[in-house]
């Protein structure tokens, strides 16, 4: 019997870092002699790898620009993280709902993010919540959400099949990924983008509150994946 998996997003999904996100994006913009773009443009683009995202803010310039911009990117991120009002906190609920399902002897965690791997091993230190998770799959390792592989990999990690399997997200790439991997999808309401989006997309649940999640989880598991969508 394979495991039974449940992998998470990390930026909009487990962690608030629209504030540290919209701040080093500006930073960079402004660094590079471009107008800032305003939020809601930056923060729909998160769930995409840092490549991908820019190219989506960026699609005419020209790609050297947008390469620096990527960079800079990367270096505000890292030195804003100082600020104490751009911090990244939990999603209300978050610690509990993870820490419940780690205590379950039936059921293994992984994190699928666009975040690069130094940026997510940062981000789960800071909330002492890395050691819960068996299988961290980011965008240095696989292509761009809402490609599959992330999750392909996450399974083969944790032995885990498609069947047993559910993403947690807030973005249609999250859905669509899993989706694209065969897998059950769940969105949140509480993240950057909008619940109609993520239903369109293929989520067979949407939360509101992690408290939501085990039942979920608990319907989702007893029957057939293709019966999967909870009413």
């Amino acid at each position: 019997m394979s495991s039974r998996l449940v992998v998470f997003d990390c930026d909009g999904t487990l962690i608030d870092s629209q504030h540290m996100i919209v701040a080093a994006m500006n930073h960079a913009f402004e660094a590079h002699g471009l107008e800032a773009l305003p939020r809601e443009e930056v923060l729909s683009i998160v769930g995409l790898s840092l490549d991908e995202a820019l190219a989506a803010l960026l699609p005419e310039t020209d790609p050297l620009l947008r390469k620096a911009v990527t960079e800079g990117y990367k270096d505000a991120f890292h030195h804003l993280r100082a600020r104490p009002e751009l911090a990244e906190p939990l999603f209300p609920g978050a610690r509990e709902a993870i820490e419940k399902l780690a205590a379950r002897d039936d059921v293994l965690l992984g994190i699928a993010t666009g975040k690069s791997q130094k940026g997510l091993r940062l981000a789960l230190e800071q909330h002492d919540l890395i050691h819960l998770f068996v299988t961290l799959q980011t965008a240095d390792d696989a292509p761009s959400k809402p490609h599959p592989m992330m999750m392909e990999r996450a399974m083969a990690e944790a032995g885990a099949g498609p069947r047993d399997t559910v993403l947690v997200g807030d973005t249609s790439y999250d859905i669509h990924m899993a989706r694209a991997a065969g897998t059950h999808a769940f969105g949140v309401d509480w993240g950057y983008h909008d619940t109609d989006v993520l239903a369109q997309s293929g989520a067979a649940v949407i939360l509101s509150d992690f408290a939501e999640l085990h039942p979920a989880l608990e319907t989702i598991w007893t029957v057939p994946l293709s019966k999967g969508t909870i009413k």
